[in-house]
């Protein structure tokens, strides 16, 4: 229900515009990093005035960790959608492409963040510690009964959610890097798909008993 004082449109209208500012800020802070982005180029990026942008974000430090925010929440929904009554593999496997596609296709994004926890999370070290601590707990511990179910390999959950982490984001924090050595092929990121989820699977799949 929209607020009183404000229509369904007017309220479209916001959600677009804090969409348009935050896409602007991420071009903006990934170009010229925290200290160096400014108020007035977010705003000129998003084509609104100064007055307007900052009738939704009171400051630059507001924007900046909204960004943050975003980019966490557009990751963990592939983890959130892990399927508690799923086939672990299968569930896996999904979370893996699902992982490796979001950095393919937003690597300004996860540069960003990886940058920001670089620094120590100063911005985002309460949400580190708040949501995504208790959503990594909840799916970590669907894992741990997949495998005490003997359907998965046993394995420490929470690291093996880190590894999946690192090894997706490498293609987009170290994307220089994977360019300069493989020449960037048009299959790069089929081959990486491909070649991680054996990876995983395989170590995943429960072992028969001798």
């Amino acid at each position: 229900m929209a607020q009183a004082g404000t229509s369904p449109r007017n309220t479209r209208i916001q959600a677009q515009n804090k969409e348009l500012i935050l896409k602007a800020a991420l071009e903006v802070f990934s170009a010229y990093g925290f200290r160096g982005a400014t108020v007035d180029e977010i705003a000129a990026s998003c084509g609104l005035s100064k007055p307007n942008l900052l009738y939704y974000f009171r400051r630059k430090e507001d924007i900046y960790v909204a960004v943050l925010e975003h980019t966490l929440q557009d990751w963990l929904e592939p983890l959130r959608s892990l399927d508690p009554a799923g086939e672990p593999i299968a569930e896996i496997t999904r979370y893996i492409r699902a992982k490796l596609r979001l950095s393919r296709d937003n690597p300004k994004a996860s540069r960003l963040f990886a940058n920001e926890i670089l620094h120590g999370a100063g911005a985002i070290g309460g949400y580190l510690k708040g949501p995504l601590k208790q959503l990594v707990d909840e799916k970590a511990a669907i894992i741990r009964r997949w495998s005490g179910e003997g359907r998965l390999a046993a394995v420490d959950p929470h690291h093996l959610i880190f590894a999946i982490w690192a090894t997706t984001q490498h293609y987009a924090d170290f994307d220089a890097q994977v360019h300069a050595v493989t020449g960037h092929p048009p299959d790069l990121m089929a081959r990486a798909e491909d070649t991680l989820i054996a990876l995983f699977v395989d170590g995943l799949r429960p072992r028969p008993e001798a």
